[in-house]
């Protein structure tokens, strides 16, 4: 095999990767796709518990976080949950909407992955896995890469090896080292949608784990509307899952545990059911256990009747902003993605070319682009795949 077998070289045979190596190979581009794992799409095939959120119909640019907030903007407007619908449907995959615009298949994610190698098939990509890339190199317009003993080249090469989350299906932080090496800059990474960890006054509440209720929760500007999930470390769910996302170390997060409640409902109560108790109150609409936990911590014993309004008001208003401060996260371990990454500043948000190495790219989780939960994240890897494909 000589340097000059191939057009384009791309690291990790993840979502974007995969997406990558079949809008190029199609365009008769002489494609290598390379994955240290020993089986392509190994995050897509765990993904929506096996099923695959594949997309987001209510994808836009203000669901992602990224240190420039309209890098996004052109590789989403360019390839687009239609494009991959379309996609989806042209190979008769199954699916249906779940909640909030998330679409999973009817069936396995196994299907997602087996229309991506039926794509690049099509473009006659060759498809390695199960060796380490011990060493990349560039010199005289040529990207040279070691693949366990095997040594390969090509003009182009495309960083897609994703972020550190989830250690445990191989995931690193290679992506992070190469950029580097090259002289782009990282956003520092950290875990997103990931597990709240609670200590202190906070630890109380872990005694709840297992219970869920709908809340709206806050972490700086940022609010969602979903369930939380008590643990036998914390908070998670989905609504906390996306919170994480935005919070930093030292900051509370506050939960709505009554988010359709109308205001003045606590006082309402009262003089409805002037004998009935704060837990009776909170009961009727809160599973039982949490009700008992917020009725201790509030401490209005008694009938509604016995407390004063202002008690009431600051109960209620309590209630509406309860503030949670995490000591942490259950860490890459437990976390679906990772915010930061490759900072968007070095790349061109039309190519995703680095601005600075010519035939450079990155894509995908690797990049400094993250969305939020509910199948964000796979669109950004299908455009941001898609836009470098169309140019390696």
């Amino acid at each position: 095999m000589t340097l000059s077998d191939y057009d384009a070289i791309v690291l990790g045979a993840g979502a974007a990767g995969l997406m990558c190596a079949a809008v190029a190979g199609q365009r008769g581009r002489r494609v290598l796709l390379l994955d240290h794992a020993d089986q392509v799409g190994k995050k897509i095939l765990i993904s929506g518990g096996g099923r695959c959120n594949f997309t987001n119909v209510n994808t836009a640019p203000d669901r992602f976080l990224s240190a420039n907030p309209h890098f996004a903007k052109s590789a989403l407007a360019r390839y687009t949950p239609a494009d991959f619908i379309a996609l989806v449907n042209a190979y008769g995959i199954a699916y249906h909407e779940k909640t909030l615009g998330q679409l999973f298949c009817d069936g396995s994610a196994k299907q997602i992955v087996a229309m991506l190698l039926d794509e690049c098939a099509k473009g006659g990509v060759d498809i390695r896995v199960g060796q380490p890339v011990s060493e990349v190199t560039h010199a005289d317009g040529t990207f040279g890469v070691r693949f366990g003993d095997q040594q390969f080249g090509a003009a182009s090469l495309v960083i897609a090896t994703g972020g550190p989350s989830i250690p445990k299906m191989g995931a690193t932080g290679f992506a992070y080292d190469l950029a580097r090496q090259f002289g782009l800059k990282v956003v520092e990474p950290r875990p997103a949608l990931v597990p709240l960890t609670l200590g202190g006054d906070d630890v109380l509440f872990r005694e709840l784990s297992g219970v869920a209720t709908p809340v709206e929760a806050r972490a700086g500007k940022a609010a969602f509307r979903e369930a939380a999930l008590f643990t036998h470390k914390g908070l998670s769910g989905p609504a906390i899952l996306q919170v994480s996302s935005y919070w930093r170390h030292g900051e509370p997060v506050a939960i709505d545990f009554l988010p359709d409640a109308p205001s003045g409902w606590l006082l309402d109560a009262k003089r409805a059911r002037p004998r009935t108790t704060v837990r009776a109150a909170l009961g009727a609409a809160l599973p039982d256990r949490l009700a008992e936990t917020l009725a201790e911590r509030l401490a209005l014993p008694g009938e509604l009747a016995a407390q004063t309004d202002r008690k009431l008001a600051d109960a209620e208003a309590r209630l509406a902003r309860w503030p949670f401060h995490p000591n942490g996260t259950e860490g890459f371990a437990k976390a679906e993605v990772t915010v930061g990454g490759i900072s968007t500043a070095n790349l061109s948000s039309q190519t995703m070319m680095a601005k600075t190495v010519a035939n450079l790219y990155a894509i995908g989780e690797a990049v400094d682009v993250t969305g939020w939960l509910g199948g964000y994240n796979f669109q950004w890897a299908w455009a941001s795949g898609h836009a470098a494909g169309q140019v390696i």
